[in-house]
């Protein structure tokens, strides 16, 4: 096993990144939280259609390293580590390519937080989530911000206030993840869903995914016509021309470069 702490693999369209601390169950420490952002920041300038977020053994991440977080003493320290945590899951949200968590084992409060910022996630049947901080007095604010954003308000307090785990399957219930697969078919069925976005216009989806984002905290109609400028941008892209022809001359679209 490599010594570094995010492992960067290339398979044609797709990037994955794996986060490669097994033995603490690839707890988002300061070097891990910002090993990521350098990984993922260099993935967004690839040319890759998708990238994968993925934890290295059994466990997908156990959230923030707790033996670092006790060690600490001041505010600025703290407010050190949170920050980092922010920026790591802004700029998932920021990249251009759809990121896709595969989630085998525990994903627990900012692991949790981590699979929620993701755009789109699978689950090994085996996965299990929970935001667990209120067991030890420490309320999972910040995982809370993902977590509400994806699962509807009780579903989130319920997860919050209990700190209970949740399996893969209910996770899917509520939207936390997109598919559970038994899990020997993790990997591929998490390649085969990335393949599936890559084969789309790179360019469509990279114009898509932020306008996604700021409508969702846009009133209606605020929200319609911001939408409406960004159709106006995306028809007059040269995707958006290839595809159109191509659908109605019932072939095979031939898409640019994601620029």
């Amino acid at each position: 096993m490599s010594d570094e702490l995010v492992l960067m693999v290339e398979r044609g369209p797709l990037v994955e990144l794996t986060m490669n601390r097994p033995g603490n169950r690839n707890a988002l420490s300061r070097s891990m939280l910002n090993a990521l952002s350098v990984a993922l920041s260099e993935a967004g300038r690839s040319a890759a259609r998708a990238v994968i977020l993925s934890g290295a053994g059994d466990q997908f991440c156990a959230g923030h390293d707790l033996r670092e977080l006790a060690a600490l003493t001041e505010p600025e320290e703290y407010r050190a580590v949170f920050d980092d945590c922010v920026n790591l899951m802004g700029i998932i949200g920021e990249l251009p390519q759809p990121v896709i968590a595969k989630v085998q084992g525990v994903a627990t409060a900012a692991g949790c937080q981590l699979v929620a910022a993701c755009d789109l996630a699978v689950a090994s049947e085996n996965a299990r989530f929970a935001t667990p901080g209120v067991n030890i007095g420490l309320f999972c604010s910040t995982p809370m911000v993902a977590l509400a954003r994806n699962v509807p308000r009780k579903h989130a307090l319920e997860m919050l206030l209990t700190g209970e785990f949740i399996d893969a399957v209910r996770a899917r219930q509520i939207g936390l993840v997109n598919r559970v697969v038994a899990a020997e078919q993790l990997a591929a069925a998490t390649e085969a869903f990335a393949l599936k976005v890559a084969e789309k216009s790179a360019v469509a989806v990279g114009i898509g995914k932020p306008a996604f984002y700021r409508q969702l905290e846009m009133p209606l109609l605020e929200a319609y016509r911001y939408t409406a400028a960004v159709m106006v941008s995306n028809m007059l892209k040269d995707d958006a021309r290839e595809g159109i022809d191509a659908f109605l001359n019932k072939r095979q679209p031939s898409w640019g470069s994601s620029s």
